[in-house]
């Protein structure tokens, strides 16, 4: 195998020498230049594996560089130097296209971790191939045939070639752990860990901690060292879910943590570095929050580099067949194999009119419940019990918030949001339509049982239903 190739574009003699010992001790062979011309001419005469280029230049800038290579050399991968604290020039730097950026004074283990990860990047796109395909591509893990899924899977394969922080957008369930996972693992660090995290599910008092972690001693009930979030994922990818979670306390540290690639434990003295890719998720309009004051508009440029918006269900209804099939396959197995219950036409065109205010996590539990319900191993249209969509006001449900593509909450909650209320009550604004016919099916058993003196057989006859349903609605209700 032929010796790999760096191209160094700095002005600063200091930086060039120091980039050229560092990566000629990892075996790779070094051309550093002073200029855009010479860059230019460079590039002109040789193929690159990697590429590191200053900001600002005697005769031009280094933005100038990263455009000509995603234009005319997008093999390889190039990274941004920039001045410490310079954000912004970082951010500009990747939607342009460059792969990473690294801050002076330059980190020495920072850069070999990222030259590593770098030419596993451009390896990859030589070959053609993809780090993280054995694991399933997004065509067999993304299920569906409708321009806007195969758009998501051609943007998710581009994503996973570079270390841009990503901001996955969405409604509740169209799976947004999925498309991350899905990043991470056709990209150069799939062989590093995927560590997600719903940031709506740490105490606002723990979160430190779990992110960043701390020292035995540090603070009452730190019995040992710990590990954070962050140093978990390390020469990986951190998924923060639910983003627009965060206390405005933790955005400020978030920030700094991922614009200086360290954290600092709770308890520590020093920093410790951290190489980790930022994916963020969130169904809340996280523009729309950032114009309210709620979420940190420097935080919010910095984790929405790219953004990747996932379509809900109503949008690729088409989609929702084969989905539905899927769903039944893995209940089937999960069941200890056997045939697949069957949708009947019927029930197929009622999943295909349903708006799927709960999208993808929705319909897996609508079909589990019909599997529970239905007679034999067809499911038909009753089967479903899909609630009546209560009328709408204003713009559809599917219209686009405002703020940069960024989508409000949906406008009904999923079927499996919790049931709080014991009783019956009338619909309202304020009670969500799941829990109002779970009181009602709920009222309806209770009365049957009591009637029955609980024999559960002879209520089930009552409902109309079969023993199994009365089981499955026992269980989903919390009836003892």
């Amino acid at each position: 195998m032929s010796q790999q190739t760096v191209l160094v574009i700095d002005d600063e003699r200091d930086i060039r020498e120091l980039l050229t010992i560092t990566l000629g001790r990892m075996d790779l062979k070094v051309d550093a230049v002073g200029t855009v011309a010479e860059a230019r001419q460079a590039l002109s005469e040789r193929s690159y594996d990697l590429c590191f280029t200053d900001m600002r230049l005697p005769d031009g800038s280094g933005q100038e560089i990263i455009e000509l290579i995603a234009a005319e050399y997008d093999e390889t991968p190039v990274a941004m130097i920039t001045a410490y604290g310079n954000v912004d020039a970082a951010v500009t730097a990747l939607k342009a296209g460059a792969f990473d950026f690294v801050s002076k004074p330059v980190d020495i283990q920072m850069l070999r971790r990222l030259v590593r990860t770098a030419l596993k990047l451009a390896e990859e796109k030589r070959t053609g191939g993809g780090v993280g395909h054995a694991a399933g591509g997004s065509s067999e893990r993304l299920i569906g045939d409708s321009s806007a899924m195969q758009q998501v899977r051609n943007t998710i394969t581009k994503l996973a070639r570079n270390q841009a922080p990503v901001y996955i957008a969405g409604e509740s369930g169209v799976g947004k752990e999925l498309v991350a996972r899905l990043i991470h693992e056709q990209g150069p660090r799939a062989s590093g860990p995927f560590v997600p995290v719903n940031c709506g599910a740490i105490p606002s008092e723990l979160m430190e901690s779990e992110f960043f972690g701390h020292r035995k001693g540090s603070f009452t009930g730190a019995v040992a060292d710990k590990e954070g979030l962050f140093q978990a994922a390390h020469g990986g990818t951190l998924f923060l879910d639910e983003v627009a979670e965060l206390p405005l306390h933790m955005q400020v540290k978030l920030l700094r943590a991922i614009q200086e690639k360290a954290v600092r434990p709770i308890g520590a003295r020093e920093e410790i570095a951290v190489d980790v890719r930022i994916l963020s998720a969130t169904h809340k309009n996280l523009a729309a929050l950032v114009d309210q004051g709620q979420f940190r508009q420097d935080l919010f440029y910095r984790i929405n580099v790219i953004e990747l918006r996932v379509p809900p269900l109503r949008e690729r209804r088409g989609d929702v067949p084969l989905l539905a099939e899927f769903v039944l396959r893995q209940l089937a197995a999960k069941s200890g194999g056997g045939t697949p219950v069957r949708l009947l036409p019927e029930a197929r065109q009622a999943l295909e009119d349903y708006d799927f205010p709960g999208n993808v996590r929705e319909l897996e539990n609508i079909l589990e419940r019909a599997v529970a319900m239905c007679d034999g191993d067809r499911v038909d249209a009753s089967d479903l019990m899909l609630p009546q969509r209560p009328p709408r006001h204003g713009a559809e449900a599917g219209t686009p918030a405002h703020g940069g593509g960024h989508h409000a909450q949906p406008a009904y909650p999923p079927t499996h949001a919790p049931t709080t209320t014991p009783v019956a009550q009338t619909p309202s604004s304020e009670l969500p339509l799941d829990d109002y016919i779970s009181n009602l099916e709920r009222t309806a058993i209770m009365k049957a049982l009591e009637e029955s003196r609980y024999n559960k057989t002879a209520a089930a006859r009552k409902l109309g239903i079969t023993f199994r349903a009365l089981r499955y609605k026992l269980k989903k209700l919390g009836i003892d």
